[in-house]
C-alpha cells in the first residue's frame, strides 16, 4: 500500500504549498481513497496536480471529522467529479453535500476488502485501518478521541505496524514504542519529542511525503 501526503503544514516540495489542514491518498491494490480535503480546495488541486494524481483517478472520499481543515477543499475538488463520487463520513459530520453517495458510519466498518473504518469515536472523528501482511496501518485526522482509543479500535485486526495523520496533543510515547513507523503531521503538538524518542521509526510529514509499506 501506499500513502501520500496532498495536504500539510508544511511542503517537502518547492511547487507544493503548505496550509493549515490535512490530505492524503491511501492506495491499496489498485483503489486509490482520498482521505480529508484540506481547508482551500484550489490548494488541495494544485498540490495533486504537482503529485500528478488526477481527480479523476479517485474512487473515493474518506472524511475524518466535521472540522473545516479537513473538508474545506471537499466542494471544490466534487466539482472536478460533477459530484459522482462515494463518501464515507463519521454519522455525526452535517458539512458534507453534493456527493453521488453518502454513507454515514456509527461503528467499526470493513469498506473494503482489509480497508477499514475505526467507526465514530467520541462522537467526533473516524480513523483509517489498512491491514497489510506486516500489519494495520493506521491513518489519522487529528486523533481528536485520543491515539489510545484509536489503537484499541483496530485491535481485532491485529498488530499496528504504522501510524499515519495528526496526533494533536499526544503525549502518551510509550504507546509508539511498538510501531515500526510513525508520521506525524498536521496537528501534532508534540513532533519534535516523538521523533526523538523515535528516531529509528519517524517519517517527517509534509506535502509531498510518500510513504510505501
Amino acid at each position: 500500500m501506499k500513502v501520500t501526503i496532498l495536504y500539510d503544514n508544511e511542503s517537502r516540495q518547492r511547487d507544493l504549498k503548505a496550509d493549515w489542514g490535512f490530505s492524503c491518498i491511501v492506495e491499496k491494490e489498485g483503489r486509490k481513497i482520498l482521505f480529508d480535503t484540506g481547508a482551500n480546495g484550489r490548494i488541495l488541486l494544485n498540490n495533486m496536480r504537482g503529485l500528478g494524481v488526477s481527480p479523476e483517478s479517485v474512487d473515493e472520499i474518506f472524511i475524518s471529522h466535521d472540522h473545516w481543515d479537513h473538508t474545506g477543499g471537499f466542494s471544490e475538488f466534487t466539482k472536478e467529479r460533477d459530484g459522482k463520487i462515494k463518501v464515507y463520513i463519521p454519522s455525526s459530520c452535517s458539512s458534507i453535500s453534493g456527493a453521488g453517495e453518502i454513507i454515514r458510519i456509527d461503528n467499526f466498518f470493513e469498506i473494503h476488502d482489509k480497508i477499514y473504518s475505526t467507526g465514530e469515536l467520541q462522537n467526533i472523528e473516524q480513523s483509517m485501518a489498512v491491514k497489510t501482511e506486516e500489519g494495520t496501518v493506521v491513518i489519522t485526522g487529528c486523533s481528536h478521541p485520543g491515539v489510545q482509543e484509536i489503537l484499541h479500535a483496530v485491535r481485532p485486526l491485529g498488530k499496528v505496524k504504522a501510524l499515519v495523520g495528526g496526533l494533536h496533543g499526544f503525549s502518551q510515547f510509550e504507546l509508539l514504542k511498538n510501531l515500526d513507523l510513525v508520521c506525524a503531521t498536521h496537528c501534532t503538538q508534540y513532533k519534535a519529542e516523538i521523533e526523538s524518542s523515535f528516531p529509528d521509526k519517524f517519517i517527517q510529514g509534509g506535502a509531498g511525503t510518500v510513504i510505501e509499506l
